[in-house]
């Protein structure tokens, strides 16, 4: 499993926001592109987003589902990404004074990807999820700071 970890300058409850903010999914998560849909339940257990994975006009319709929620700690998702498959993704949210330590671990669960040797698989996860924590970053910072994306 990859896992990553970064730094932000925001509190876990300021992080949490935009994890429950579904439509926010594609501004931080890499190959996702758009959504078309958020469970209204989101991001309680069971909750689905609806987006697309690809660019135009190759685009391809999928769903993410929450696996486990805990409010400003932890977040387990089942992320599908046909033709690829599906993988289990784990965000942690540890508070460090006013900041927060978060987490992505993921590896695939389902599909094609599995044929991949590991050690394969997490040079691609982990290069995909310091983006994603970056981009998450950006967008956490800044709401802390009072500024909305």
């Amino acid at each position: 499993m990859s896992i990553n970890t970064r730094r932000m300058k925001a509190t876990p409850e300021q992080v949490w926001d935009v994890l429950a903010d579904g439509w926010l999914y594609p501004l931080w998560v890499v190959g996702a592109s758009r959504m078309r849909e958020v469970d209204d339940s989101w991001p309680a257990v069971g909750a689905k987003l609806h987006h697309s994975v690809g660019t135009w006009p190759m685009l391809l319709d999928d769903t993410t589902e929450v696996l486990e929620s805990t409010p400003g700690s932890t977040l387990v998702l089942h992320a599908r990404a046909w033709p690829t498959g599906a993988a289990r993704v784990v965000v942690r949210l540890d508070a460090v004074g006013t900041e927060t330590d978060v987490s992505i671990e993921e590896d695939a669960v389902s599909g094609p990807a599995l044929l991949m040797p590991k050690p394969l698989r997490d040079v691609q996860l982990k290069w995909r999820n310091v983006e994603a924590l970056r981009r998450l970053a950006y967008i956490a910072e800044r709401r802390s700071a009072g500024r909305t994306p």
